[in-house]
């Protein structure tokens, strides 16, 4: 991910601010779009007592999470942006109500879980006004992901989840750089493309309450991203039966490259999840 613009003349010195400025808006943006299909799978890891009949799991959750991204944009003066994002980066480069939950119904062994996502993320870019006079960034990011379960182990302390499904990506970003020595520069451009996914999880339940859950899945194998995966633990206490608290480590990454454009994202998310599971 150490990606870099070419070096070389002008062409250094007018990306480097834009560079740095630019990252914290597109960045900021990619890792919202992950903390959208991450979290629904390890908040909803559900269940630390068989019950009878259909359950349905509501599952809020916060993901704080930092980003490591190289994004290719169509600026020739610009191929590559490097992003580097913490957590508070994120959240204070939102520009709108950001939305997030997850939900599952279970009947029996089979499970539906699915996970909804929606960040709008934007901040200003700054440079050393010469080439240009700052700029502007904005990102929206939506993702939903679906994983349809089969409970393969059921034991009193554990269970094992194996399942297949999707998940669904959709970017739409505006790159813009005000005139200075050279003229402005504007950038609309949206992708979306959808992965399929392989998926398993695993919950081992300690006693007095607490557990510990593991949720892992890969896809994408080129029908979108070239790689689309993401690994996710957290250790889980009941409050009581409706009520489970997850405290845990999420990592959620793909790379993606449009088949009709130069656009292209390369993004590393990961960082601590706290989640809330409702059992109806």
């Amino acid at each position: 991910m150490s990606k870099s613009i070419p070096a070389g003349g002008a062409s250094r010195r007018i990306l480097r601010q834009p560079n740095k400025a630019s990252r914290s808006a597109l960045a900021s943006l990619v890792v919202t779009v992950a903390m959208i299909g991450a979290g629904a799978q390890t908040a909803c890891a559900q269940d630390l007592s068989a019950l009878n009949g259909m359950q349905f799991f509501v599952t809020p959750y916060l993901w704080l999470s930092g980003v490591n991204a190289a994004i290719k944009t169509p600026l020739p003066r610009a191929p590559e942006v490097n992003a580097d994002v913490s957590a508070i980066d994120l959240l204070s480069h939102l520009n709108g109500v950001p939305f997030m939950g997850s939900a599952e119904i279970r009947d029996g062994p089979i499970g539906l879980l699915g996970d909804v996502l929606h960040v709008p993320v934007g901040a200003n870019i700054t440079t050393r006004n010469v080439f240009f006079q700052g700029g502007k960034a904005a990102l929206a990011t939506n993702t939903g992901t679906a994983i349809l379960f089969y409970r393969a182990l059921d034991a009193p302390t554990q269970f094992v989840d194996l399942g297949g499904g999707m998940r669904a990506w959709g970017f739409s970003a505006n790159l813009t750089l005000n005139p200075g020595l050279l003229p402005g520069q504007s950038v609309n451009r949206s992708a979306g493309w959808g992965d399929p996914l392989l998926a398993g999880r695993y919950h081992y339940d300690f006693g007095n309450g607490f557990g510990l859950t593991a949720y892992g899945d890969v896809g994408g194998f080129g029908v979108g991203a070239h790689v689309d995966w993401q690994v996710i633990g957290t250790v889980d206490y009941a409050l009581n039966s409706w009520i489970n608290l997850r405290l845990g480590y999420r990592s959620l990454n793909f790379n993606y490259q449009a088949s009709d454009s130069n656009l292209g994202f390369n993004v590393h998310m990961k960082g601590p999840i706290l989640a809330g599971t409702f059992r109806f």
